[in-house]
């Protein structure tokens, strides 16, 4: 079965160019018959949380102190990954920081990551934003757990990937949804999801 790995970092801010480090991440593995395992670490990454962001995601720096060391977890986490493809809600976020995690330890992704708020903003263009938290409520996908924290964001976040493929596998008549077709699908122009699915389906049958 295709294993994807649907992957959420909390952090002590917004950019690990400025020097701000992981707090929390959290990998969830799906298939086609929904999550098959987890991952989740508190980070110890020695870089104090803003009072702001524990507020936001109740992580506090007493938590920290008490978590596992940076290098310590993303070992664990590269181990768990495996290579194997990987989405995440706003993905340009969480990719800076898992490249700037692993770069610590010597390690790189081999790969980007599918972003499930670009693929949202085709298959539900009528929704009010596409925020995570908007996107469970218009797909009535039931709230697994707090926002902003890694685990409950990475399930969440993957209730809804694999609600998207159901909903592309219905309206389109497709035994399958590929990762390539999801790569095409957030790469392609926001009103264009019909015209982009179909021009899919004629080059896989003349192949």
């Amino acid at each position: 079965m295709r294993e994807r790995i649907i992957i959420d970092f909390e952090t002590t801010g917004l950019s690990p160019r400025l020097g701000d480090r992981a707090t929390e991440v959290a990998a969830v593995v799906i298939d086609e018959t929904g999550i098959v395992d987890r991952f989740q670490s508190l980070i110890n990454a020695g870089r104090p949380i803003p009072p702001f962001i524990q507020q936001l995601t109740g992580i506090s720096n007493a938590m920290i102190r008490q978590a596992p060391k940076a290098e310590t977890v993303m070992r664990q986490l590269f181990a768990f990954i495996a290579g194997r493809p990987l989405v995440a809600h706003n993905a340009s976020f969480d990719h800076g920081f898992l490249g700037a995690e692993l770069d610590r330890i010597g390690e790189s992704y081999p790969g980007g990551l599918l972003c499930s708020m670009k693929v949202a903003r085709r298959i539900y263009p009528e929704a009010p934003n596409h925020r995570l938290a908007t996107l469970i409520q218009h797909a009535s996908i039931a709230v697994t757990g707090q926002y902003h924290r890694a685990l409950a964001d990475a399930e969440m976040t993957a209730l809804l990937w694999l609600h998207m493929e159901q909903k592309l596998r219905h309206d389109f008549a497709l035994p399958e949804v590929s990762l390539e077709l999801m790569q095409r699908i957030q790469t392609a122009p926001c009103k264009g999801l019909g015209k982009c699915v179909d021009s899919f389906k004629r080059r896989a049958c003349a192949a």
